[in-house]
């Protein structure tokens, strides 16, 4: 008998752990913090669905045996091939319509309703579902987004890692690399440039060398494989929760996270950083896109405080 047959659709246009999204821009974090699934299926075939932008993280992935466009070629041939395991972690209702055709014997992650034309879970994902789904118990939330990833598939994460597939080309040059930027959709998860900036001093005065994302060439911020190359390049990383965040972890990096409108809960660090943020406000995690208040939660981060948790990780 030959290999179980897998399929995994994650183009990445919804987070598994946000609400009803239909967007069509790539989450690449979100791509890259599933990929400790892969290893419940390493003895099997799996093909991966992803959107093109995606692909470089996928890319010479050991576990993934067909990595795949989403595009319509795609769509018309899952309708027409069988797999034993199919597993859509989408919540895009059009893709959910999609994975409902395709011929599997198991089902995991999310489906399609077509009374309601929303997506709707299957009963190992109902639990994530409900937590994507209602702000309260999203805040309450103290499970990482592994343990919540694995009991979709009715599994135990048991401390698996991410799979990058990218074999970064640098070796570490650097102390501290810092990732400033944050995508469209989050502004609200950038820390002030000023705070930035304060921190490159006081680094600099201790004798660390630094790195800074928005100061690299073109190349670093479009590019994938360069920009993975660039966060290798530093022994540790302070970032916003963004990619680079991401990209830290599976690079096995030292990461310091700074989180405010998001929730630092889901993110596990594997024992090699820490989510940093303000003790003093019951709003955080608000997930809110833009924020009416003056003095905003990102600010309260001070590089005070930064650089002393900088300064603790120096000496593991």
């Amino acid at each position: 008998m030959g290999k179980h047959k897998v399929v995994i659709i994650k183009p990445g246009y919804s987070e598994f752990l946000e609400g009803h999204n239909n967007s069509r821009k790539t989450s690449l974090g979100d791509v890259l913090r599933i990929t400790p699934l892969l290893h419940l299926y390493e003895q099997d075939h799996v093909s991966f669905v992803t959107d093109i932008d995606a692909f470089p993280l996928l890319k010479n992935n050991p576990f993934i045996d067909r990595l795949i466009p989403y595009d319509l070629t795609t769509a018309l041939q899952l309708e027409s091939e069988e797999f034993d395991t199919l597993i859509n972690l989408e919540k895009v209702p059009g893709i959910c319509a999609l994975a409902d055709k395709v011929k599997a014997w198991r089902r995991f992650g999310f489906r399609f309703n077509s009374r309601s034309g929303e997506a709707e879970a299957y009963d190992q994902a109902s639990g994530v579902l409900t937590v994507s789904a209602d702000p309260i118990q999203k805040k309450n939330n103290k499970k990482t987004s592994q343990e919540l990833l694995f009991s979709m598939v009715g599994e135990k994460w048991n401390g698996e890692e991410y799979i990058l597939g990218y074999d970064a080309k640098t070796t570490e040059k650097y102390d501290v690399g810092l990732n400033t930027l944050v995508g469209p959709k989050w502004p609200t998860k950038k820390w002030p440039n000023e705070n930035w900036n304060k921190l490159e001093k006081m680094l600099e005065k201790e004798g660390l060398s630094t790195t800074r994302q928005d100061k690299q060439p073109k190349n670093v911020l479009t590019n994938i494989e360069d920009y993975a190359d660039w966060i290798n390049s530093s022994r540790l990383i302070v970032t916003n929760d963004s990619l680079g965040l991401h990209l830290g972890i599976a690079l096995k990096k030292q990461v310091l996270g700074l989180f405010g409108p998001t929730p630092s809960a889901e993110v596990y660090f594997y024992g090699k950083g820490e989510a940093i943020y303000s003790l003093e406000r019951e709003c955080i995690p608000c997930f809110k896109e833009t924020c009416d208040i003056e003095s905003k939660c990102m600010t309260d981060i001070t590089p005070e405080l930064v650089f002393n948790k900088i300064k603790e990780y120096k000496q593991k």
